[in-house]
């Protein structure tokens, strides 16, 4: 693998030599997905979207690789994605995030982009960079950060979705998860009124910010 860093393997039995999900019977041993990033230090954030593959149970690659630092490796990357049979590229970078449309150009897979945070800017510059494609060259862009990450994981599980029917049912069950989750809190507080709520032990009210927040 001249590219790839680490195939991830999200099934837990050792039984299993590879990563995969379940097609017509068979296991598939290729990645569908690339996480694709610009630099080590974009792991704590793009770990978001490993971590929805392998609750889907998707198998994925992740792959280092930087548009100005190192493009030709990323083109050769590109190229070896597409043969190897990997569906959906997901890319996140920071800063002048070049990375995902750069992908964006070189193939026809779809590409889905995730702008990490800076300092500088808090992610603006990182957002403006990935979602201003010019017509002609898509990149789905995400949330800023973690959420983006997240959600660049659940995206890509829909793309693959609709050709993967265990994909379609693990997604159905996530999302059946979500609303649980959502009724479970909704249990306590519903039809208590927030004064009602405030009085319980170890309630703590929600930020709104300072008293002088002129958006108040």
């Amino acid at each position: 693998m001249s590219a790839a860093e680490s195939v991830r393997r999200p099934d837990s039995d050792s039984s299993r030599t590879g990563p995969h999900i379940l097609m017509e019977g068979k296991m598939a041993q290729t990645p569908l997905v690339a996480i694709i990033i610009a630099s080590d230090s974009d792991l704590p954030v793009m770990e978001q979207a490993a971590e929805i593959l392998e609750k889907l149970d998707i198998c994925y690659e992740l792959i280092l690789t930087s548009a100005h630092r190192s493009p030709q490796r990323t083109r050769e990357y590109i190229k070896e994605a597409e043969a190897k049979g990997v569906e959906v590229l997901i890319a996140g970078a920071g800063g002048a995030a070049h990375l995902p449309g750069v992908i964006a150009a070189e193939t026809i897979l779809p590409v889905v982009g995730v702008p990490i945070e800076t300092t500088a800017l808090q992610g603006m510059d990182s957002l403006l960079s990935i979602v201003q494609m010019p017509g002609g060259v898509p990149v789905a862009t995400m949330a800023i950060g973690k959420a983006g990450a997240k959600n660049a994981g659940i995206l890509a599980a829909q793309i693959l979705a609709r050709k993967y029917p265990k994909i379609a049912e693990q997604l159905v069950s996530y999302k059946r998860n979500l609303e649980k989750e959502v009724r479970e809190k909704a249990k306590g507080l519903d039809g208590k009124g927030f004064k009602n709520r405030s009085r319980e032990p170890g309630f703590k009210p929600p930020s709104t910010g300072s008293k002088t927040d002129p958006r108040r």
